[in-house]
C-alpha cells in the first residue's frame, strides 16, 4: 500500500511539473503586472485527469474540460446560483398551456465556427443524437423544425420540468454531425461551434489552448484572449500550481483553503461555495445481495457519523444530509414531517446493528460481521484517486463501520477505471453526484425511477445503484403533469417519504460548489455579492463567465 502510494504522489508531482513547465507568461499566473499587455491566457486545472485524449464529442465525452462551457452552447442557461435563466442561442420560447410541448425561436444572427448559420435543424439532430448516445428525454414524441429559427418540441404527456430541461442541452451543428458514420465513437479533435473559444491550439497531453471563435454572435465579450487549460493527475497537483499563482481559476478542493490559497496573495485571492451543487451519495449496488435490501442500506447508513465526514473528510465546507435527500440547494422542498421521522441519516450503531441482526448478517466471535452463507460482511468503496476530498470521506466511513463489525475498503483507483465499474454495475458501493436542477425531480428521478435502471453489463449514465420503484415513476409522473405549486408539493412530499422508505442511496451531504480565483489577471468574476454565476469551471454557467471576465494590463 505504501509502494502504491508513493509512486501515485510521483506521478501528481511528475504531472504538476510538466503542466507548469507549460506555462509561459501568456498562460500562467506569476505575471508581473507591467508583464500583462491583455493577451495572457486564462489558466484553470482539471484535476481529475492526469492526461487528456482529443476527444470533444459533445454527446459522447461531455466532461471533457470547456466542451460544454466554451466550445457548445444551449439554448437558454440556468443559474442555481440566484435563481434566474438567460436566454442564450433561444431568445424566447412558450410553453403549450396544457404542459405538452414547447417551443424556442432562436437567434437569427448566430453562425458556427465555420461559418455556417445556426438553424433549427441543428437542434433537431443535436437531441437525436443525444438520446441515440446517452438516452433520455423519453418525454419527447416529436420534434420539429417549423423553420430555420423556431424549433418545436412534442411530447407525449404533460412535462413541467421540460423548458429548463430541454433547453439546457448542447447543440451541435447538424452539417458536421451527419457526415460521421459513428457519432458516439467521433473524437471531434476540430470542433464546430457556436461558444466562445473554439479554436484549438497547442494540444499536448498535459495542455491544451482554446482561443476565440472567429465568428462569435457576442465578440464584443470575447474580452480574454483565450484559455489554457492543465491536466493534473489529483487535487495535489492542482492545488500546488494554485498556491504558486500558477492558474488563475481554481474549482477544486482545497482543504484549509483560507491558509493554503488566499492568504499567499490576500489582495486578489477568494473563494466562494455557494450551496448550489447536487447531492453527494454513498450508492450500494442494488443488484447485488444484500445491497438489494433496504434495511441493509439502511443500517450501514446509520453506521457513518455524517458530523465527522463533513467536518474531517470535507473539511467542514458542508453541512451532513437527511433521508430526504434534499438537504442544502432544495432546503425549500423538505418536508419537515418526513426529516423529524426519518432515523437512518443519524448515527446509531445500536439500531445498525440491530437492523443487521435481522438481515442475517451477524456478528462473529472475531468482531467481524458474516454474511448468512457465513461469508466475511466486506465490500469495496469506490473513489476516484484524484479526489482527496472524497477518499477522506472513505476513510471515516470504513472507520465508522469497522465499529460495526463491517469491513468497508476505500478502493481509490483512476476515476475512468472508477466510472467505468460504476456505468457496467460492476462495483459494490461508491460515492457519486446526483443530478442537479432547479426542483427536485431529477433528483428523484436519478436514484428512483425505473426508467433509468440498465440491467448490470449495460451502461449506465445515471442511477448507477440500479434502483427502480414503480410507486415513484407514478409520482413522478403526477409531479411533471401539474403545473401549479400546491399540487408540486404535495408530491414532492410523497417523493420524500417514497425516498426515506427506500434509501435507494445513502445522501451524505449537499456537493460544495468549489470555486477559487484570482484578480491578479483577470477582474469580473462572479461572487457571493454577485452571483451571476457559479464559480464552476464545469456548470453551464462557466460561459457567463467566459463571456464577462476581462483582463488585467500593465
Amino acid at each position: 500500500m505504501t509502494l502504491r502510494r508513493g509512486r501515485a504522489l510521483a506521478a501528481v508531482a511528475a504531472a504538476a511539473a510538466f503542466a507548469l513547465a507549460l506555462v509561459g507568461c501568456s498562460g500562467g499566473g506569476k505575471d508581473t503586472a507591467a508583464d500583462l499587455d491583455g493577451t495572457q491566457l486564462l489558466t484553470i486545472p482539471r484535476e481529475d485527469m492526469g492526461t487528456f485524449d482529443r476527444n470533444f464529442n459533445p454527446f459522447s465525452n461531455p466532461d471533457f474540460p470547456m466542451t460544454q462551457q466554451a466550445i457548445y452552447e444551449s439554448m437558454l442557461i440556468f443559474n442555481p446560483a440566484d435563481g434566474t435563466t438567460t436566454p442564450w442561442l433561444a431568445t424566447e420560447w412558450e410553453v403549450a398551456p396544457d404542459g405538452t410541448g414547447v417551443t424556442y425561436h432562436l437567434r437569427d444572427d448566430v453562425k458556427w465556427s465555420d461559418g455556417e448559420p445556426l438553424v433549427a435543424d441543428d437542434v433537431v439532430v443535436s437531441f437525436d443524437l443525444q438520446r441515440q448516445i446517452r438516452g433520455g428525454f423519453d418525454y419527447i414524441e416529436k420534434i420539429t423544425a417549423v423553420d430555420d429559427t423556431t424549433v418545436q418540441f412534442d411530447f407525449s404527456e404533460p412535462f413541467s420540468p421540460a423548458l429548463l430541461d430541454i433547453g439546457q442541452q448542447s447543440i451541435a451543428p447538424a452539417h458536421i454531425w451527419r457526415e460521421f458514420d459513428d457519432p458516439a465513437k467521433e473524437t471531434n479533435p476540430e470542433p464546430v461551434g457556436t461558444g466562445p473559444y473554439t479554436e484549438v491550439t497547442n494540444f499536448q497531453a498535459q495542455s491544451f489552448d482554446l482561443l476565440r471563435n472567429p465568428e462569435y454572435w457576442q465578440p464584443d465579450a470575447q474580452r480574454i484572449e483565450g484559455i489554457r487549460v492543465l491536466a493534473f493527475a489529483g487535487n495535489d497537483g492542482a492545488n500546488l500550481a494554485a498556491a504558486n499563482g500558477d492558474v488563475d481559476w481554481a474549482p477544486q478542493f482545497i482543504p484549509n483553503i483560507e491558509k493554503a490559497y488566499v492568504e499567499k496573495d490576500p489582495e486578489h485571492r477568494f473563494y466562494w461555495f455557494p450551496p448550489t451543487g447536487s447531492m453527494v451519495n454513498w450508492q450500494f449496488n442494488t443488484t447485488k445481495a444484500p445491497f438489494d435490501d433496504a434495511n441493509v442500506r439502511k443500517a450501514l447508513s446509520m453506521a457513518v457519523d455524517r458530523e465527522q465526514v463533513a467536518e474531517i473528510g470535507m473539511q467542514g465546507y458542508t453541512k451532513p444530509a437527511d433521508c430526504t435527500g434534499l438537504t442544502g440547494s432544495y432546503d425549500s422542498w423538505r418536508d419537515e414531517d418526513v426529516v423529524s421521522s426519518c432515523t437512518w441519516t443519524k448515527r446509531d450503531l445500536d439500531g445498525a446493528a440491530k437492523l443487521l441482526d435481522e438481515a442475517g448478517i451477524t456478528l462473529g466471535s472475531d468482531g467481524k460481521r458474516v454474511l448468512p452463507d457465513g461469508t466475511p460482511f466486506e465490500f469495496d468503496y469506490s473513489v476516484g484517486a484524484a479526489s482527496s476530498d472524497w477518499v477522506s470521506v472513505g476513510n471515516v466511513i470504513a472507520q465508522n463501520l469497522a465499529e460495526l463489525g463491517v469491513t468497508v475498503n476505500v478502493a481509490a483507483r483512476d476515476w475512468a477505471e472508477v466510472v467505468s465499474g460504476y456505468e457496467s454495475g460492476d462495483f459494490d458501493s461508491g460515492v457519486v453526484w446526483s443530478n442537479s436542477a432547479p426542483t427536485p425531480y431529477q433528483f428523484y428521478r436519478g436514484v428512483m425511477s425505473t426508467e433509468t435502471v440498465k440491467p448490470a453489463g449495460e451502461q449506465a449514465f445515471e442511477n448507477y445503484h440500479r434502483f427502480g420503484s414503480p410507486e415513484a415513476d407514478a409520482l413522478l409522473d403526477r409531479f411533471a403533469a401539474a403545473s401549479d405549486q400546491a399540487t408540486q408539493t404535495s408530491v414532492m412530499n410523497e417523493l420524500e417519504a417514497l425516498f426515506a422508505a427506500e434509501a435507494p442511496v445513502a445522501p451524505l451531504f449537499p456537493g460544495p460548489e468549489w470555486g477559487a480565483a484570482s484578480t491578479a489577471r483577470f477582474t469580473g468574476w462572479p461572487t457571493e455579492d454577485d452571483p451571476y454565476a457559479t464559480l464552476s469551471t464545469r456548470a453551464r454557467t462557466a460561459v457567463l463567465i467566459l463571456t464577462t471576465l476581462e483582463p488585467v494590463k500593465g
